[in-house]
């Protein structure tokens, strides 16, 4: 069950490592337009470009990093404690997060329209699935 579960979370974090990095390249897949992509993928009020190269390769290394710890909580037997305090603060963040996409304020803060049914189908449910997935894989090293 664990390397189902760790399996499902690491393709999902993989592609939006993909995603990211090709950002940072310069590439604007799967909108061809900067402008578009910047207001499809970070929404925030009169966005005009995608955040700095640099950040956006942090942000894929960032995903597939989470995605190789989620590999790992699989092995019941490798990492101990601190394996599973590293998988309990990612599924955190990504509660976090997840939360953060219903929230008034977050709506405020990131008014474009694209980002925000993006947002409400895609981004936000993929976070609090991601953060699931940390826990029940956590949970399952006991």
């Amino acid at each position: 069950m664990s390397m189902f579960v760790s399996s499902l979370m690491f393709i999902a974090l993989f592609a939006v490592s993909i995603a990211h990095f090709l950002w940072a390249l310069g590439r604007t897949w799967p909108i061809r337009d900067e402008k578009l992509l910047a207001r499809t993928v970070v929404g925030f009020r009169d966005v005009e470009r995608m955040p700095p190269r640099l950040f956006l390769l942090a942000m894929a290394v960032g995903a597939l990093a989470a995605g190789v710890l989620a590999l790992a909580l699989a092995d019941h037997d490798s990492g101990g404690t601190a394996l599973s305090l590293a998988g309990l603060a990612l599924a955190a963040v990504f509660l976090v997060r997840g939360v953060l996409g219903y929230t008034a304020w977050w709506k405020k803060l990131t008014p474009e329209p694209n980002f925000r049914l993006n947002d409400r189908r895609v981004y936000s449910p993929l976070c609090l699935l991601l953060a699931l997935g940390f826990l029940v894989l956590i949970s399952l090293r006991f």
